[in-house]
């Protein structure tokens, strides 16, 4: 459980990039909720630590003479223990292919392992950037050839995913709309909280979750993420794929509402649908308490 250091530090690294980047095409804070929050426990308004995570993206135009006209965006979202582990970051780089991509990721991250441990380290992770993107960016059309091609690797992916309360028709349409239209199976249940379960290709999860990230929400995040990856060359994609999931289809799931609105669903009756699907492990991480 994160303390109130680690809390601290966090909010003094934000206030300080937001002196620095005053700019909204520099700085962007993706959920303002989860930075009042994390303000009110530093001030001692919150009792408990907040469970959402502060998140935030950078952006820099490169002006040195050999990368003019290069743009990169860095996001970054704290661990709830942070500085003591690092943040979740991505950088995003028109100019980077998949595997230079992947290739900066794990040559950034182990910067950071090495120089930032128990440190607060945004600002390090963009100098970095800054010095280092033109090592993995080929300009070269014949130097690219001559390397060898390596195929993006595959993934099942199975996203569980939490929010503040889904009560909207239209929302819980395009739910159902979106999980269908791309091939996923999983659940969602409305009320509050509101909790979301997709699962198939990679690609078509992450495609969901931008799609539903953009509507206007009190709180969303994924609370959970699984990745596991997919044997391209075997011919048998669909029964492997088939073979990873633990739902059938895609299905709002009611149970059994209560409260004054009707909007509280019976979480006993969640557990038991997770615990019949081989996930029940899953509640803990939502709600903080195991399942009976």
């Amino acid at each position: 459980m994160p303390g109130i250091e680690e809390a601290e530090a966090q909010l003094s690294e934000i206030e300080l990039l937001t002196s620095m980047f005053p700019s909204k095409d520099e700085f962007v804070i993706k959920d303002q909720l989860a930075l009042a929050e994390l303000r009110e426990y530093v001030e001692g308004t919150l009792d408990s630590p907040p469970a959402s995570r502060p998140e935030f993206v950078i952006q820099h135009n490169m002006d040195t003479e050999s990368m003019k006209g290069v743009t990169f965006a860095v996001s970054f979202m704290y661990a709830l223990d942070y500085p003591n582990v690092l943040p979740d970051i991505s950088v995003r780089c028109a100019e980077l292919n998949r595997a230079q991509q992947t290739q900066l990721h794990m040559d950034m991250n182990s910067f950071l392992k090495e120089n930032c441990c128990g440190e607060v380290c945004v600002l390090s992770a963009v100098e970095w950037v800054k010095d280092n993107l033109h090592r993995y960016i080929s300009k070269n059309p014949s130097t690219t050839a001559a390397a060898p091609i390596t195929q993006p690797e595959e993934m099942f992916t199975r996203l569980w995913i939490y929010s503040h309360h889904i009560y909207n028709k239209s929302k819980r349409k395009n739910i159902l709309e979106w999980a269908h239209d791309l091939g996923l199976t999983g659940f969602s249940m409305p009320g509050k909280p509101g909790v979301v379960c997709v699962e198939g290709l990679q690609t078509s999860c992450e495609e969901f979750w931008a799609r539903v990230k953009v509507l206007t929400w009190k709180r969303i995040l994924i609370r959970h993420r699984e990745d596991i990856p997919l044997d391209s060359e075997d011919g048998h994609r669909e029964e492997t794929l088939s073979s990873f999931r633990k739902f059938s289809g895609f299905e709002e799931t009611i149970f059994d509402p209560r409260g004054s609105r009707g909007n509280h669903m019976d979480l006993g009756q969640l557990y038991q649908f997770l615990n019949e699907k081989g996930c029940g492990d899953i509640f803990q991480l939502y709600f903080g308490i195991e399942g009976r």
